[in-house]
């Protein structure tokens, strides 16, 4: 008996009906992909809605993480003034209101310098004439022939008048998401106290993050590797811009510009401005140049010193300094550039790499996101052969992934 029942079990086993079985398209498997298309919608309706969210409520978005930003930045500092027997407030307000006179002191040099510059600009006005002069003849000698050629071969006809609608100017654009002043110096002035708040209220935050997610995520993993970004992401801008800044105050010394250490400074780290960085670095020690050379030596040696630094940076210093500690690509890089320059202006282009990397480290989080973290990623990994599968077959799939010992509690008393 207990050799025929053994056949049958083996007959059983070798039945190509549980092939048939799993061939068969489950009901459960249809309402995951439902559920996954679902969950696909909701994500795009959610995006759009954080997008018009941030488009209209600029101000606001721009003051909350800006503050962030500064709080995760100088938390260190906060920390090793607590270790010197400071408190944490009294060493957050330290912090802030020396960030606070620092650009003060920065805001009343530049005023200093704007105010000799608008002395010196009639002069500036004159010389630029003086050089564009013969251009400027021979522009309007050919549009008063082809003016003349023109009502010789056409009759002078009546033209209706069109009234265009007015495009958004540059300046419009550069204070996009801020405003007006007004609305500037509020965000100035509500940014200190946001940043005190926070560096303040640290352990509570992380308390409240922990609490917020229910342990669905590694809070304290994701607060570190945000520290580690933005830390990062400030260090190699700062390697950069110092070794711009050293290289072009170098040649405008060589050339004898006046003031060449504060125009190499403001240079180098203008030129690390995305799109409009190149524009504002040549144009500055260029301005200065007007005054003092009248040959063209002088400006073909700072043009081309400034395009070669600008081509050295985006190339060679960016990708080693910047865009190994922020983990991004620079298609990413590029596409978040336009992206949040577009939604908020020039606050945008300043923070758009580190906004871009939080995408990151955001979609790094859940396994649904990967495809997303690897279009961002500076080197995408390739995807793990479980992420394909449901949230349902993985949950399914944890218990086997647990240690041997671990025993897993089932609700049931022995």
């Amino acid at each position: 008996m207990s050799h025929q029942t053994t056949n049958k079990s083996a007959v059983a086993e070798l039945s190509p009906m549980p092939v048939l079985e799993t061939a068969t398209p489950s009901p459960a498997s249809s309402s995951d992909k439902l559920l996954s298309r679902i969950a696909t919608l909701l994500l795009i309706l959610v995006a759009g809605l954080l997008t018009v969210f941030g488009y209209y409520a600029s101000s606001i978005c721009i003051t909350v993480v800006l503050s962030g930003f500064l709080a995760v930045l100088f938390d260190p500092l906060v920390v090793k003034l607590e270790k010197l027997h400071i408190p944490r407030g009294a060493a957050a307000a330290g912090i802030v209101l020396a960030g606070i006179g620092l650009i003060g002191l920065l805001g009343y040099a530049l005023y200093g310098r704007a105010m000799s510059f608008a002395e010196e600009l009639p002069v500036y006005a004159s010389t630029i004439q003086q050089s564009i002069a013969p251009i400027s003849r021979k522009i309007q000698n050919f549009q008063q022939s082809a003016g003349n050629l023109t009502n010789d071969v056409h009759p002078t006809k009546k033209v209706p008048e069109v009234r265009l609608q007015e495009s958004p100017t540059w300046p419009d654009y550069l204070v996009r998401g801020v405003g007006s002043v007004w609305g500037a110096l509020i965000i100035a002035g509500v940014v200190p106290f946001l940043t005190f708040f926070m560096l303040c209220t640290k352990d509570q935050m992380a308390i409240r993050t922990n609490s917020l997610f229910n342990s669905r995520i590694d809070a304290a993993r994701f607060i570190t590797n945000l520290n580690q970004m933005i830390h990062g992401f400030v260090a190699g801008n700062l390697i950069v811009g110092t070794v711009m800044a050293l290289a072009t105050t170098l040649v405008l010394w060589r050339l004898g510009v006046k003031g060449a250490i504060p125009l190499g400074v403001a240079s180098g780290l203008l030129n690390l401005l995305p799109f409009l960085g190149l524009i504002a670095a040549l144009a500055l020690p260029l301005a200065a140049a007007l005054l003092q050379f009248s040959t063209p030596g002088p400006y073909i040696v700072i043009t081309l010193t400034i395009l070669f630094l600008h081509v050295v940076s985006a190339n060679l210093l960016i990708p080693k300094f910047i865009a190994n500690r922020v983990s991004i690509g620079p298609v990413a890089a590029t596409v978040g550039i336009l992206f949040w320059g577009w939604l908020w202006g020039v606050m945008g282009l300043l923070l758009a790499v580190p906004l871009t990397a939080f995408i990151k480290l955001v979609a790094d989080l859940h396994p649904s996101l990967c495809h997303l973290s690897n279009m961002l990623a500076l080197t995408p990994r390739p995807t793990p052969r479980w992420v394909r599968y449901s949230e349902t077959a993985l949950e399914r799939a944890i218990p086997y992934f647990r240690p041997r010992g671990e025993k897993v509690s089932t609700g049931r008393q022995s």
